[in-house]
């Protein structure tokens, strides 16, 4: 069942009742990345679990917490862990907090993402922009668009040719560039998990034209863009596909967490450059 309108009148009064700086730029910060959250400044923390309606991480390296202050001078607020569709919430819970972010006074969202490397030049360690994605829930029906629209937000159908912002993706590459990070650029596509992908699932993946493939954002991404926001987003790369039955390699949660220690500081830098250029 969708989130009920009380629950945004109720949850935008807990959060506008505890902080005096007003974000304009929100981010989402996935598995094994939330370490970001801690260069905030003038910082305001609010766990997930005090605001009606708001979806609880289950998620081993999602802190559930958001974060409110200021990073390189812009007013942000972080989401630090997000909720997934495997978790057993409806495309419409999952995508709760960016609703309420729009209605707080964001018109630019941030994302990132832990994601496996389909494009066979990726390795572990690597940051990926998205130019565009293929929503693979959305398109057999998971979608948070479904339903009966609410014309606040905006219209019936959605237009996705410009999904991810010019501007900001030009920002990325010129602040990957200034922090000497490498940046590849490329289509994410999402499924639902929990389960990594099958070899031959990789294979279909990459055919497909995918570079990156993770379990969240695009989700996200629909209900900023039907609202209106600017959008940006990351994948970090923390696995690189296995594509075949005979390998002696295995995903797993584990390594998608240890390489969050090497993303970290790449994506910090990448993210301060950025927030740089549109100060």
């Amino acid at each position: 069942m969708a989130v009920q309108q009380m629950d945004y009148d109720q949850a935008i009064a807990i959060i506008r009742n505890q902080i005096t700086i007003q974000p304009t730029i929100g981010l989402v910060l996935g598995s094994g990345l939330g370490g970001l959250a801690d260069a905030v400044s003038e910082r305001v923390v609010i766990p997930y679990e005090t605001i009606p309606g708001w979806p609880k991480s289950t998620v081993h390296g999602h802190h559930g917490q958001l974060v409110i202050g200021r990073l390189e001078g812009q007013p942000v607020i972080v989401q630090q862990g997000r909720a997934h569709f495997y978790e057993g919430y409806t495309p419409q819970e999952v995508t709760f907090p960016i609703r309420i972010m729009r209605m707080v006074g964001v018109q630019t969202l941030i994302l990132t993402n832990a994601a496996g490397g389909l494009n066979p030049a990726y390795r572990v360690g690597d940051l990926m922009l998205f130019n565009d994605h293929i929503n693979w829930i959305g398109m057999s029906g998971g979608n948070p668009l479904v339903g009966p629209n609410d014309e606040r937000f905006g219209p019936r159908f959605l237009g996705m040719t410009h999904t991810y912002d010019r501007d900001l993706r030009r920002a990325a590459r010129q602040a990957a560039a200034e922090a000497e990070v490498p940046l590849h650029e490329g289509v994410y596509v999402c499924i639902s998990g929990p389960n990594f992908e099958t070899p031959a699932e990789v294979r279909m993946l990459r055919a497909l034209g995918a570079d990156a493939v993770g379990m969240s954002t695009v989700h996200e991404v629909l209900v900023a863009r039907h609202a209106g926001m600017q959008v940006m987003a990351f994948s970090g790369i923390t696995n690189e596909a296995i594509d075949s039955v005979d390998s002696d390699l295995e995903a797993s949660h584990e390594e998608v967490l240890d390489a969050g220690k090497i993303l970290v500081p790449r994506l910090t830098a990448v993210l301060r450059g950025v927030l740089r250029v549109l100060a």
